[in-house]
């Protein structure tokens, strides 16, 4: 009996997103990001093995969803590296950014906090598409 390893580009490229954003989100941003939301490091803390659990999850829905629409679109050999960063920036332009610009405008975020967020989406998108498009396992 044999594996198919298909699948694996789903978690890999959750593992890859969650990465980036344990580095966005800490080294990178952290500080501006808990001055812009409010949220104390004893607020960050709290609870943070299930809130990891579902984004974590959450990254897998967004990987397979972007699988699927690579799988039906592209032949596997126009799956390039190159050309899943292209298609996971122009989702997150086209899709995630505005939605997340709308619940900013209602809730009078901040530009400062959208762009770091936003940013973070943006590279998410970019990322996770490019691994899931270099690895066509």
């Amino acid at each position: 009996m044999e594996f198919d390893l298909t699948y694996l580009e789903i978690p890999i490229a959750a593992i890859a997103a969650f990465l980036l954003g344990f580095l966005w989100y800490t080294a990178l941003f952290g500080k501006a990001w808990q001055a812009e939301t409010g949220i104390t490091d004893e607020q960050a803390q709290s609870g943070i093995a299930i809130t990891h659990g579902l984004a974590f999850l959450m990254m897998n829905v967004i990987a397979w969803g972007m699988w699927k629409g690579a799988n039906v679109y592209h032949d596997i050999a126009e799956q390039t590296f190159v050309h899943g960063s292209f298609h996971g920036a122009m989702t997150a332009l086209k899709l995630a950014l505005p939605a997340v610009a709308i619940h900013y405008l209602y809730q009078k975020k901040s530009l400062k906090l959208f762009l770091i967020d936003g940013g973070y989406l943006l590279a998410f998108f970019t990322l996770m598409a490019a691994v899931m498009y270099q690895l066509k396992l």
